[in-house]
């Protein structure tokens, strides 16, 4: 009996309890007590030890308050705790805090969103408020997983869900700023607190119906009167605030969660939300963590490899935005690995493409053919913009090894082992990864400054360009154009000299151009031939168009500007000479607008060059030739041959001299100073490679055939090292040539080369005759015969030069099983003709 007096008694009760009981007001309409609420603070404040009982008792109170529904009081609970925890600043508080995230527990727990987002408020209260000392044992697994779910509510009342969907953000964004500056709480970084904080942020941006809006600026969005409720805006915010606070080692597992959103919801094709996505990671993230995300991106991209191509179009284009702010700043090491990781890719489609091309010949559906073709040609363009807008953004030191690196990569005829195996794909298939790697570097050389062509120019890349403009497709070899336009074009001259045409006066034109420095002279003593060799086969081709001869007049007039000195001048003058002297001939058989096409190139470049160098006899020569072919024939100048249905003459009469630029003229208008007009009497003749003579042979093979029978038939190594075999074979000799006597009829045989042209052309003949129809083992018997041919003939001269010495005692030795020479006197020895000196 006296121990139940004194539980009812209130005095005996402890003295924290009744200063609780008392900010509670009998009406809870009334609200906190505030003169009771000081009373509980100041106690509070000077009795720290009590905080942890007072925030247990609050505590249980709020729990029986929430279970009976008496919500009023819940929030006087609440308000007090609030006040309490902004009061007190002591080691005591620890026990405290943890019963105030108890009782927030309690309320997020609730199904009334009321409850919920008093619970949230107060959490955020909580979260920006700095602690003295760390803390070794709270954790916030529960609040993330709550908050999250809050994030994606469903409730039916739009304005309800809407709360409940900010209060979510909000409490995030505490959970966020209470533990990433604590070095203690670095478990919020790891994957399953990720997997749950960004999708609940970008479920809530993907909700949002101004996409435009987000992401567009480098800053975060700013909350208006109406943006503290919405909640695109605070997950924006939040989503920022989060990647901005990512050290080194958490990038990869806040960006995963990203892909992984985007691929759950379909959000890759349209991939609207996915750029924004992105280009919002790109700006908050500090520029040094880039190349984080780059890797994350083309990771990605690889499991995606056999995803419908919209799919990886999508992918492609977030990873052209991604590299597009990257290329700005800090892009790691991962530059190459961009490319690499394309050029994969690039591959990978064209085998699709040309997968569903073999199955839709197969198959009568050929409008889904179609389909599925022009969107992988969507991936394929996206790659390429990819390609070209990274290498166009990066320093130019970076930017030449990029050059080097796709220019390894293209398919170079002749070559049976490069990076990309292109032997599955065939002959269109090589020609497409040609065309779009050329494309690429056409967008990555743009814009390319190299102090000096050898650095710009090198024979690593020069090379295997020049092979690929000897290809017989008017495409590439117009590609290849437009990438040495780029490099040579150093001081932008080419907007000026669009359009091959006959132009008046050179000096309205303001070319800008530098004196020729060493290095460049050096460049063009060395590879000078080279390009005059790639304009002069060029002109050659049968299916040149419009646009290849105005880009090859580029050609010569940047060359003029950029590389030319007195000795390059008189070179290209013999080049030009060359070039009429080719159609005028006519050994190639070429059609009659190729061959005007070809006159109409040399005018207009004569007319610019002329000019260029201010030589006023020879820009009267020229002028007089042009003057002349206007009024007499006009299918000679570029105005005229490039227009549609110009008239083309039956033939080009050469004994009409007037028509025609004459050697010996233009020799005495540059007998001036500093010019060697001697040399202008020398023919240019262009330094054929046996590669080219070879590729040559075999499209002239090839056109006979199909001519012939239609016989289809595949461009294969075993064409070109059987012919290469051939002519190297039957340059050798059986027998040492003797000496001859020279005699009248020799000489008179020597200048008489009608029979041994008429022998040559059906040698010739019997080669292509013998390759067209000739069965796979008897070409290949055959090459073996020439190889073992040559293979004696080497012996027999090593066995000459590496022989040992023969013995001075003049009889056979035997020595480790071999029998050796007699000796014999070295004035009686035979030695090979080129041993002796």
């Amino acid at each position: 009996m006296p121990v139940g007096v004194c539980g009812c008694c209130g005095p005996l009760r402890p003295r924290y309890k009744r200063l609780v009981d008392n900010i509670f007001p009998e009406d809870p309409k009334d609200g906190l007590s505030k003169s009771d609420m000081e009373k509980l603070t100041f106690y509070a404040v000077s009795a720290p030890e009590k905080l942890d009982r007072i925030g247990a008792y609050l505590a249980e109170r709020l729990s029986r308050d929430v279970v009976r529904h008496r919500y009023g009081y819940v929030v006087i609970a609440m308000e007090a705790l609030d006040q309490l925890l902004m009061a007190c600043h002591s080691q005591s508080i620890k026990p405290f805090v943890e019963s105030f995230l108890h009782m927030v527990a309690k309320l997020l727990e609730s199904r009334e969103p009321d409850l919920q987002v008093l619970g949230t408020n107060s959490f955020v209260k909580f979260a920006n408020i700095e602690e003295d000392t760390p803390s070794y044992h709270r954790r916030y697994d529960f609040f993330v997983s709550q908050f999250s779910a809050m994030c994606h509510s469903t409730h039916e009342d739009p304005e309800t869900r809407s709360r409940i969907r900010v209060a979510g953000i909000k409490g995030l964004q505490g959970v966020v700023r209470k533990t990433v500056n604590d070095e203690l709480q670095a478990i919020i970084w790891e994957p399953q607190h990720m997997d749950k904080l960004i999708p609940s942020m970008l479920f809530n941006m993907q909700d949002s119906e101004d996409l435009d809006r987000v992401g567009h600026p480098s800053t975060p969005s700013v909350a208006g009167q109406d943006g503290e409720e919405n909640p695109a805006v605070l997950a924006e915010n939040c989503f920022r605030e989060l990647l901005g606070r990512a050290a080194y080692g958490n990038m990869n597992n806040a960006v995963r969660p990203v892909l992984v959103h985007l691929d759950n919801h379909h959000l890759w094709d349209p991939n609207e939300f996915a750029v924004s996505c992105f280009r919002i990671t790109m700006y908050s993230i500090q520029a040094q963590h880039s190349h984080h995300v780059i890797q994350q991106v083309l990771n990605h991209l690889d499991a995606h490899s056999k995803s419908t191509p919209r799919l990886r179009a999508g992918i492609v284009q977030v990873l052209l935005e991604t590299v597009a702010i990257a290329a700005k700043g800090s892009v790691g090491p991962t530059v190459l690995e961009v490319f690499n990781t394309l050029l994969k890719h690039l591959r990978l489609s064209v085998d699709f493409e040309l997968g569903e091309n073999s199955r839709r010949n197969s198959s009568s559906s050929a409008s889904s053919g179609r389909g599925k073709e022009s969107e992988e040609r969507i991936v394929q363009n996206a790659i390429i913009q990819t390609i070209g807008f990274f290498g166009g953004n990066l320093p130019d030191y970076q930017r030449a090894e990029v050059m080097m690196f796709i220019m390894g990569k293209v398919p170079v005829f002749g070559t049976p082992c490069h990076t990309l195996d292109t032997v599955k794909i065939g002959h269109q298939g090589t020609k497409r990864i040609q065309t779009m790697l050329l494309s690429s570097l056409i967008m990555v050389t743009s814009g390319f400054k190299s102090k000096s062509m050898t650095a710009a120019l090198p024979p690593s890349f020069l090379d295997p360009l020049f092979s690929v403009s000897l290809m017989e497709d008017v495409e590439l070899r117009q590609l290849v154009l437009e990438i040495l336009h780029n490099i040579i074009d150093r001081h932008d001259n080419r907007a000026k000299l669009r359009g091959i045409r006959i132009i008046p006066n050179v000096a309205a034109l303001k070319i800008k151009r530098e004196k020729i420095s060493k290095q460049d002279v050096g460049f063009i003593k060395k590879h000078g031939q080279q390009l005059y060799r790639h304009v002069y086969l060029g002109c050659k081709e049968e299916d040149n168009v419009h646009k290849t001869f105005e880009l090859l007049f580029t050609t010569l007039a940047i060359l003029t500007i950029e590389l030319a000195n007195e000795e390059v001048v008189i070179d290209l003058v013999r080049l030009a000479v060359a070039l009429q002297e080719m159609a005028l001939v006519n050994e190639e058989n070429l059609p009659m607008f190729n061959r005007c096409g070809i006159m109409a190139l040399v005018a207009a470049y004569l007319n610019f060059l002329s000019q260029m160098i201010a030589n006023p006899p020879l820009c009267q020569h020229v002028s007089k030739v042009i003057e002349l072919r206007n009024m007499d024939a006009p299918y000679l100048l570029p105005e005229h041959i490039f227009r549609d249905k110009c008239p083309l003459p039956e033939s080009l009469d050469k004994d009409d001299r007037q028509l025609f630029f004459q050697t010996a003229e233009m020799a005495e208008c540059l007998a001036g100073p500093g010019y060697n007009a001697e040399r202008l009497s020398i023919p240019y003749v262009p330094q054929v490679t046996v590669l080219y003579t070879v590729g040559k042979i075999i499209h002239r093979c090839k056109q006979t055939s199909k001519d012939e029978d239609r016989l289809p038939r595949r461009k294969s190594f075993v064409d070109t090292i059987s012919l290469q075999v051939d002519i190297m074979s039957s340059s050798l000799p059986d027998k040492s040539p003797l000496a001859e006597e020279i005699t009248f009829e020799t000489l008179k045989k020597a200048i008489d080369t009608t029979g041994l042209e008429e022998q040559e052309r059906e040698r010739r003949r019997q080669v292509m005759e013998k390759f067209q129809k000739a069965p796979f083992e008897e070409l290949a018997a055959h090459c073996e015969s020439k190889a073992n041919l040559l293979h004696n003939r080497l012996a027999q001269i090593f066995e000459l030069t590496i022989r040992p010495p023969p013995s001075p005692s003049g009889v056979v030795s035997i020595s480790a099983g071999h029998a050796q020479h007699p000796s014999v006197p070295v004035y009686e020895m035979k030695f090979p003709d080129l041993c002796v000196y």
